[in-house]
């Protein structure tokens, strides 16, 4: 059954504000260049914001699509996906970083509302227990086909 109010979620908000935050973040690392054309680039520092924007774009997206679903199934896979765009979210920071971001403060910023994000997220996949038909299972090579 899916949540009454997406928006009141504590895990969809907290999605939200990771998502602003790494817009905040590509936009500063590559000089305010349009968002929208960053994969054209030539740029290393450019292709890792773009991949960092587009991971965190997904993670609302992915969180919609498993409360709106009645399936634990397609809920898990959802979650699955998810742990795995805030792995790709951390390791581009640390890409960054690599690459000579100086003002490290803000990639930290970013590290912090992962961590912020992972508590609900923890949460929220926990919840997953309580619901629907537990003789429901997935494998995770399942969800790559």
């Amino acid at each position: 059954m899916s949540h009454p109010n997406l928006g009141s979620l504590p895990v969809y908000q907290k999605a939200l504000e990771l998502c602003t935050l790494s817009k905040e973040l590509a936009s500063f690392v590559t000089y305010n260049q349009n968002l929208l054309t960053l994969y054209q680039s030539q740029s290393l520092r450019d292709h890792i914001a773009d991949s960092l924007l587009t991971d965190a774009v997904l993670i609302p997206q992915q969180i919609a699509r498993a409360e709106t679903s009645d399936s634990l199934s397609d809920r898990m896979k959802s979650a699955t996906f998810i742990g795995i765009m805030i792995r790709n979210i951390s390791a581009y920071c640390n890409g960054l970083e690599q690459h000579g971001v100086r003002e490290k403060e803000y990639l930290q910023l970013l590290r912090n509302e992962i961590r912020v994000f992972r508590r609900s997220f923890k949460k929220w996949r926990k919840s997953f227990a309580h619901y629907g038909n537990s003789t429901e299972t997935w494998t995770f090579r399942e969800y790559l086909s």
